[in-house]
């Protein structure tokens, strides 16, 4: 067996496939990282800009860095293929989801937020299984279910014994609902574009859906301190443009839903951010939670010791999928 980087299978030499995937673990670690950053700059810029216009702001924004890095690597468009998905993606995750979300907290803390959009990660995962054929591995179920008990824990601590808003955990369910059927959508619209291009017009997309925002936008600029602006600006640059540009390069190196599960761990960043930048005090209750979070994302992505393989069955191609060579294997 070749060394462990991700979730690429590549056929070495001794006819055994070969996992491969250290930059893919570091993207996706990135884009936790930072996905988890906006749940508190969404909290506290969300004082100063309505829902839609932050929405706009932060795409505009993103739309300009990635329009700029794409022209500098000559990237151009995409093929005629990805269009549809990269719209459809685009409006849901890029569009939907942000104006969901930035009115959702507004109702509910930052926390709680988090734990409610992580639905979305279950969805992905069934929606990938049923119509991406990536199966449902029991690991893969199980951690997912650990996660979401400690997701749970985290959501009712945060919240203060259950006193969220009514309508912010709505929005928030929408949110993780477009959230899950944005990223199926975006899976194999990536077999047709690259990465930074399906992030560039995805985002470009969302803009547009939210231009209706766009005098809002400009109003509440001039109106608000410049400490909520630059955060407009950091969400458009870091938790946008460079967080779904490695997550978009991170799944299309692998699963829906093991990339989905990864995401488990943004309840707690978000946990400790709030603490260190917004002075919510964690309670006990909300890091045993996320301690669960922690432990079902190590139950999902742990891997049981490869079947032996005859010859015939090894794929031919020098680079596929979990799901492809497993496709394959069963044929």
């Amino acid at each position: 067996m070749g060394r462990q980087v991700g979730a690429i299978v590549v056929s070495g030499a001794s006819g055994q496939p070969s996992k491969i995937g250290g930059r893919v673990l570091a993207a996706a670690s990135v884009t936790v990282v930072l996905w988890a950053s906006s749940f508190i700059s969404i909290r506290s810029s969300g004082e100063h800009f309505g829902p839609g216009a932050l929405a706009f702001g932060r795409l505009a924004v993103a739309s300009l860095v990635l329009g700029a890095i794409l022209l500098v690597r000559r990237e151009g468009f995409p093929p005629r293929e990805a269009w549809l998905g990269i719209v459809a993606s685009g409006a849901l995750w890029f569009g939907a989801y942000m104006v969901a979300l930035n009115w959702g907290e507004r109702e509910v803390d930052a926390g709680t937020a988090s734990m409610i959009v992580n639905v979305g990660p279950i969805l992905m995962a069934l929606l990938g299984g049923w119509l991406l054929k990536e199966g449902f591995p029991p690991k893969l179920m199980a951690g997912m279910a650990v996660s979401f008990a400690g997701a749970v824990v985290v959501g009712f601590a945060t919240s203060g014994g259950g006193g969220s808003s009514l309508l912010g955990v709505l929005l928030c369910l929408v949110a993780a609902v477009v959230y899950a059927v944005g990223v199926v959508l975006q899976k194999p619209t990536l077999k047709h574009a690259t990465p930074l291009q399906v992030t560039t017009f995805g985002a470009l997309t969302g803009a547009v859906v939210c231009s209706p925002f766009v005098g809002q936008f400009v109003s509440e600029v001039e109106r608000a301190p410049m400490s909520a602006t630059l955060q407009v600006v950091y969400l458009g640059v870091f938790p946008t443009a460079l967080a779904f540009s490695t997550w978009a390069y991170a799944i299309s190196h692998s699963t829906a839903g093991k990339m989905g599960s990864t995401t488990y761990a943004v309840p707690v960043l978000v946990i400790s951010m709030s603490w260190l930048f917004l002075g919510e005090v964690p309670g006990w209750l909300a890091l045993l939670g996320g301690l669960l979070c922690l432990s079902g994302v190590a139950v999902a992505r742990m891997r049981g010791k490869a079947p032996e393989r005859a010859p015939e069955d090894v794929p031919a191609g020098p680079l596929t999928t979990d799901s492809e060579a497993a496709a394959k294997s069963t044929r």
